[in-house]
């Protein structure tokens, strides 16, 4: 059985968090918007907050608060910030594969400075030719003397351009069925991020291409061993991946209702406020719902996880209902602004461009469903 209610120290946390997002990262919301930019200053306010320090255990010099107060922070971020929490949480997902496959060198060579943002990670799965699949990765490795040499393109990685270490996949060229994930820097000869994407949401969020041409990685920087790759890198999307999803979206999800309620509570019709017409009422009861329904879903995956279980195939169910949701209350949030909510300073709308970013990223809704069918016949 779980326990739901939250400790002393999750509810401080929470609190804490909250006011970190309103008072640090909200200032900065106007000009992400307008320059799609800013990144630098935001990364600054998290590390300063001590933010990447959740996850990380104590001995590195983190928190050691786990998932739960992971998700906690996500949710906080995001209802302030959706693109902020997305920069948030996929440098939690760079951080969980060294935590969980890294050899005891190379968790004392990073993590320590993932703690304190000195160093800044991210991971490196999608191509051009899909990140569905994995297995159809272009990205080769070949194994020269004590090294390894690498070719290939990443794309669609958020963070790119901010990131100097990123655990990239890659396949073996003489044996396309191994693969392996790599520990690469910024600054390695050949490596290096490319083009940035502008997106339809979420600006002021990084994401872009990165390219290896010839980059000799040492056989150090092998995390999991060789030919386990495709285990080090779902295994962190499937858990760190989703699971921060989750946060983004119920953080999303929370900032529709407020400004909903604020709304149908200031916007007068036929002489009484909208937010008592049962139309509008519905709406909000519909969004009250689907926020505590994916709340129960994503905390019950993160508290599996910090009681030592496996929870990817939950958490799969929590991302594929609460990115999901956030579409829905995004437009349902639009709908009750009326006109208003066409006009570019209104929250809403930016609620709705970022609502969209949501569904692809890190396993699209579709294939969140075939993992749960899997799931339900196993």
């Amino acid at each position: 059985m779980i326990d739901f209610t939250f400790t002393e120290e999750q509810e401080l946390f929470r609190k804490a968090a909250r006011e970190f997002a309103e008072t640090k990262i909200a200032p900065h919301v106007p000009m992400m918007e307008e320059t799609n930019g800013g990144w630098d200053e935001v990364v600054k306010e998290l590390a300063e907050a001590e933010m990447f320090a959740v996850t990380i255990p104590e001995e590195y010099g983190g928190l050691g608060m786990g998932y739960m107060g992971r998700l906690i922070a996500l949710e906080e971020i995001a209802r302030v910030s959706v693109a902020t929490a997305m920069m948030y949480q996929v440098f939690g997902l760079g951080i969980e594969p060294i935590m969980k496959f890294g050899t005891e060198e190379q968790k004392k060579k990073y993590l320590p400075k993932f703690v304190t943002g000195e160093r800044l990670p991210t991971v490196a799965v999608t191509e051009p030719s899909g990140g569905s699949d994995p297995k159809g990765a272009r990205t080769t490795y070949k194994k020269v003397n004590d090294s390894y040499v690498l070719n290939g393109r990443k794309c669609f990685i958020t963070n790119s351009h901010i990131a100097d270490v990123q655990i990239v996949l890659a396949k073996d060229e003489d044996n396309p069925e191994a693969f392996t994930a790599f520990i690469l820097e910024i600054g390695m000869d050949g490596f290096k991020p490319t083009h940035i994407e502008h997106k339809v949401g979420m600006r002021g969020c990084n994401t872009g291409e990165i390219e290896m041409k010839n980059v000799e990685v040492p056989a150090e920087n092998v995390l999991g061993g060789e030919g386990k790759g495709l285990k080090v890198s779902m295994s962190a999307i499937g858990d760190a991946g989703r699971g921060g999803m989750v946060g983004c979206a119920l953080g999303l999800q929370q900032a529709c209702l407020d400004e909903s309620i604020k709304f149908s509570n200031e916007r007068i019709l036929y002489g009484k406020p909208i937010g008592k017409l049962q139309a509008i009422q519905f709406k909000i009861a519909d969004m009250k719902i689907d926020l505590e329904a994916g709340r129960l879903l994503g905390y019950r995956a993160a508290a599996i996880q910090d009681q030592g279980g496996r929870s990817s195939n939950e958490f799969a169910a929590a991302k594929y209902y609460t990115t999901e949701a956030a579409q829905r209350a995004a437009k349902m949030a639009v709908d009750i602004h009326g006109g208003y909510g066409c006009m570019e300073e209104i929250p809403v709308t930016r609620f709705l461009r970022d609502s969209y970013v949501l569904g692809p990223s890190a396993g699209t809704s579709d294939i969140m469903k075939v993992i749960v069918a899997r799931w339900a016949v196993s």
